[in-house]
This record gives C-alpha cells, sequence and structure tokens, in this order.
C-alpha cells in the first residue's frame, strides 16, 4: 500500500510540474501576434467620414463602447456616451468571467500608436500585450480591408474625449489561460468592388459580424452544420429572454420568403427616432440587436448581405423570439 500511495504521489507531482510547464509556456509565448505595427494614419475627411460609417452602422463598435439605454426599444445611444466603455458582459449572461468594454474615446486612447490601436481591433491584443475576450470579434475584424481599419482609427481619434475608468475584465480559470491562445495576426482582404454583389456581400456581412449572434453557441463554440440558422438566448434587463433570428434561407423558419425590397425595409425601419423613443415596459418585449444603428447602412450594403445570406444552405430551426420575465 506503501508503494502504491508513493507512486501515486509521484504522479500527482509530474501532472503539477507538466501544468505549471504548460502555464508558463502559454503566459510567455501568447498571444502570438508579434509587437504593434509602426503605423501613423493619414487621417482625410473622407477617411473620417468612411470610419465614422464604419463604426457606427457596419461593425457597429459604437454599439458596445457606449451606454444603451435599455428602457427603449433596441437600447439605443445614450447621447454623449460614444466610445465611453463601461458594458458589462456578467456571468449571468452566460460569460466565463466579467468583462468591460473599454473607453476607446481619445480620453483613453492618446497615449495609443494607430499601431496598437490597429493591432487591438485586428487583433485582439491591448497596448500592454493583454489579450481581449472574443466578446468583441476582433477575429472577424482581422479580415477586414487595413484601410477600412485605418479609416476606423481615424474617426475614433475624434471621438469627444470621455473620462471614464473602467474596470479590467476578469476572465474565470482556465479562460484566463485560453484566450491568450486565440488572437492572431491581422489577414486583411483587400475590400471587394461591390458590383462583385456576392462577394462584397459575404465582406460587409463579415465586418457587421451577423453570426456572433444568428449562429447557435455551445461552449463558446458554433454548433456545426447551424450557420446563421437563430436561437442564441440574450438575456434582457428584468429577466426576460429574447433570441436570434433564424436568417438562413429556409421558407419555413427562416428567411427564404423574404425579398431584398422587405429586408432592407426591415432595417430601415429603425431610422424613425420615433420607432424607439416609446418606453418599454420591464420584463417586456426589447432586442438587443442594434437596429437604430445598423438602419444607417447604405441600401446598397444592405442588399449585398441579403444576397449573401441567400446564398447560405437553408436550415430548418423554429425560434421563440420572446420569453417575458416571470
Amino acid at each position: 500500500m506503501e508503494k502504491v500511495l508513493r507512486f501515486v504521489g509521484i504522479v500527482l507531482i509530474l501532472l503539477l510540474i507538466i501544468a505549471g510547464a504548460a502555464i508558463i509556456f502559454v503566459n510567455v509565448k501568447y498571444p502570438a501576434v508579434g509587437p504593434a505595427p509602426e503605423l501613423k494614419v493619414k487621417a482625410t475627411p473622407e477617411m473620417i467620414e468612411r470610419g465614422k460609417y464604419l463604426a457606427t452602422h457596419v461593425a457597429v463598435c459604437i454599439d458596445c463602447h457606449s451606454t444603451r439605454d435599455w428602457s427603449k426599444l433596441s437600447g439605443p445611444i445614450v447621447p454623449g456616451t460614444e466610445g465611453k466603455g463601461g458594458e458589462v458582459f456578467p456571468p449571468e449572461f452566460g460569460f466565463p468571467g466579467t468583462f468591460y468594454s473599454k473607453n476607446i474615446t481619445p480620453a483613453a486612447l492618446s497615449s495609443w500608436t494607430d499601431g496598437e490601436i490597429y493591432r487591438a481591433i485586428t487583433s485582439g491584443v491591448s497596448k500592454d500585450g493583454k489579450a481581449f475576450f472574443p466578446v468583441m470579434p476582433y477575429m472577424n475584424y482581422n479580415k477586414m480591408d487595413s484601410e477600412d481599419i485605418y479609416a476606423i482609427i481615424a474617426y475614433i481619434r475624434t471621438l469627444h474625449p470621455v473620462e471614464n475608468a473602467v474596470p479590467e475584465s476578469k476572465p474565470d480559470f482556465p479562460v484566463s489561460l485560453l484566450l491568450k491562445t486565440i488572437p492572431e495576426p491581422a489577414n486583411p482582404e483587400k475590400r471587394p468592388n461591390p458590383s462583385d454583389t456576392l462577394v462584397y456581400g459575404r465582406y460587409m456581412f463579415t465586418v457587421a459580424s451577423c453570426q456572433e449572434c444568428h449562429t447557435p453557441m455551445e461552449k463558446g463554440k458554433p454548433v456545426e452544420g447551424m450557420f446563421m440558422a437563430g436561437g442564441n438566448e440574450f438575456q434582457l434587463p428584468g429577466g426576460a429572454v429574447v433570441r436570434s433570428s433564424n436568417l438562413t434561407p429556409d421558407k419555413e423558419t427562416g428567411i427564404g420568403n423574404m425579398s431584398k425590397e422587405t429586408f432592407i425595409k426591415r432595417f430601415k425601419y429603425y431610422i424613425n427616432p420615433e420607432v424607439v423613443s416609446n418606453t418599454v415596459q420591464p420584463g417586456g418585449f426589447n432586442t438587443i440587436m442594434p437596429w437604430v444603428m445598423y438602419s444607417g447602412m447604405t441600401e446598397e450594403d444592405l442588399g449585398a448581405i441579403y444576397t449573401y445570406i441567400q446564398s447560405l444552405p437553408p436550415i430548418k430551426n423554429k425560434v421563440e423570439k420572446f420569453t417575458p420575465a416571470k
């Protein structure tokens, strides 16, 4: 019996040594994205306007990095909070820890180089080399045309500086270790010509990160064979639950019967401020979809996204959109 206990003890010590070595290796080697590039964005009025369009209406950076008024439909941005950060993504909402969106106004980024901001957007690594949790879909921004990233950088440099000290995110173990391995070096694609509607639509779809909410996830990974089939659950303030729609071209449970014109009108409906001016009753229907921001997308870009979505395989998946608070 003594020999068995000695053997078990030796095995446990070896396992602890291996685990310790693995932790040290990950902490030393990752994130493996290299230093921030030497970069100085030469902003022009046209570039800033392009960046504003992308950050506000397509990549919707302003969505998570501002304060949204959840007493209104679709949680419109509270004026004056653009870029201040501080939105919390807590364990109660299914996150492996507590995460906060960063302050991206000049009040927080004045000491960052353009290269450091570029690396943060495309690789998810902060100025001091820490990996971000991918609630920010930097794996999608990783593929954006560098000129589009430069435009976003030019725009956020113009935001009104808001002093707002945001707490440090606190991922649970072992996610705190694993998330270091997620970032990858930027792998930019050239923005396709809008005349190639399908390819251009795929590009804009990726920039808008549609799949992040509309593809079911299990343990942080997309469910195989369910791309864009909807059903992801999001808890609303007050305890109600809303679920993402099936956006595949399935005719029964998706949008296979929706025309391009109807698709575009669905977004443009929210461009009218009166639509989101009414107060949502506590526990009543609401949606996390930033309709107000997406409503500012051009009809050309919305139409291209529709064309790409309609090219996807139809998946039958009936989604119960809303469950009221109990």
